[in-house]
């Protein structure tokens, strides 16, 4: 080989080859790291912003103070889908994708975080656990009273003994028969109230641990089944939470939800799950009060300018802005996973972890932003504020979150 054919070869394998590579891959990043909302998403959010801000917004105030439920306006959601977002359309729900799921939880908590929580314990926990893991005939006869706004899903799974640590259960279902025999009690169920039908861990078997758990389906108006103590919360007050109590409960044997001694590895699945949409809840409550400290420091004036003129002022905005969006790409992307079908249980925990931190934080600010106004009820911010607590402890505490973490990072 002659050296300019040498040299020619040695140029071709050393910098074009590897130029070429390089920008195949840099395609290939940019068809995978594609952050844009589908045309179809974007749509979609717009509607469900457009139906919060008429239908959900006028009554978020009464909705906390009063404790009220609305059972019009579930009925007005369920009609439009949104009861039934994580059913497919096979079984009468709405059938959509998991990063819409999660734009739809946005956009209600942006208003009202009781009406969010509500809907995220209904279709993620209640009506997901039965989709998830029941059988075809589970499906056919309890879904379609759930789906279309009707009837309200609960999940049964903590208890006074049993919270962070769910595997120590108390509550027992032994076999009678044809009929299965609950006997314990539930404790801070969402709607627990109101629900048609409830999803109930109990232990089926006591030497056996987590694997000794079981699920169940409990219809609201079965024997030995009440509601007890209803809870009285520092926020999300619209969305109701109650003890349940259950004493000689009997059930049809059918009624057992995915084999017997699968119920915690059912329910930590189904975690997973609303992990993401209680991280999601977080991020529309604080973009509500981001929303409302930018109007605001618009209009406020002070020392012959509008607050909003102001460093100190902008560089809140900024960091909220910027961390609600961090927030949000981290829920998205765990909701992505689970739509391929993929492992997300530690990108559900730090979508949580650090969207209900980062919600705190903003309200916190938000308060700040409208000074002594911020502090009064005329304005929404110490609701969203009172709201965005609970995302730093239901379905599993941010101390939960960091074990988790930790736990998936080998520690």
């Amino acid at each position: 080989m002659c050296y300019f054919t040498y040299n020619v070869f040695t140029i071709f394998i050393t910098e074009f080859i590897p130029k070429v590579f390089l920008l195949f891959a840099y395609q290939g990043m940019r068809i995978i790291m594609d952050f844009e909302l589908t045309e179809m998403q974007k749509l979609f959010k717009k509607t469900v912003r457009e139906f919060a801000e008429k239908e959900i917004k006028p009554l978020a105030d009464k909705i906390d103070k009063e404790e009220y439920f609305p059972k019009d306006l579930y009925k007005k959601m369920g009609k439009m889908g949104l009861m039934s977002m994580t059913v497919p359309q096979k079984y009468g729900g709405a059938g959509i994708d998991r990063v819409s799921y999660m734009i739809a939880l946005e956009e209600i908590s942006r208003v009202c975080g009781s009406t969010g929580l509500v809907l995220e314990a209904h279709n993620s926990l209640g009506v997901g656990h039965i989709y998830e893991k029941g059988t075809e005939e589970q499906r056919k006869k309890y879904l379609p009273k759930l789906l279309n706004g009707e009837g309200i899903a609960a999940w049964a799974l903590t208890e006074p003994n049993a919270g962070s640590d769910a595997a120590a259960t108390q509550t027992t279902a032994v076999l009678d028969g044809d009929e299965w025999v609950i006997n314990g009690t539930k404790q801070f169920i969402t709607s627990g109230d109101i629900a048609e039908v409830v999803t109930v861990m109990a232990k089926t078997d006591k030497t056996q641990g987590a694997k000794g758990i079981s699920a169940f389906i409990v219809e609201k108006d079965t024997t030995g089944f009440k509601v007890g103590q209803l809870e009285d919360k520092l926020g999300v007050r619209g969305s109701h939470t109650a003890e349940l109590i259950f004493k000689d409960c009997r059930i049809p044997k059918e009624n057992l939800l995915d084999k017997e001694g699968m119920g915690f590895i059912g329910a930590m699945t189904i975690l997973d799950r609303g992990r993401t949409a209680i991280g999601t809840m977080a991020v529309g409550i604080a973009q509500g009060a981001l929303d409302e400290s930018i109007e605001y420091a618009k209009q406020r004036q002070q020392f012959g300018k509008p607050i909003g003129k102001f460093q100190a002022i902008q560089w809140m905005i900024a960091d909220m802005a910027t961390q609600i969006d961090a927030a949000r790409l981290l829920v998205y992307r765990a909701a992505d996973l689970e739509e391929k079908g993929k492992p997300f249980t530690i990108e559900a925990s730090m979508a949580k972890l650090f969207a209900s931190e980062i919600a705190m934080k903003a309200t916190r600010n938000a308060i700040q932003i409208f000074g002594g106004c911020g502090y009064m009820q005329e304005y929404p911010l110490e609701r969203f504020f009172r709201d965005a607590k609970l995302c730093e402890i239901g379905e599993g505490t941010s101390e939960v979150q960091r074990m988790i973490i930790a736990r998936k990072l080998g520690l």
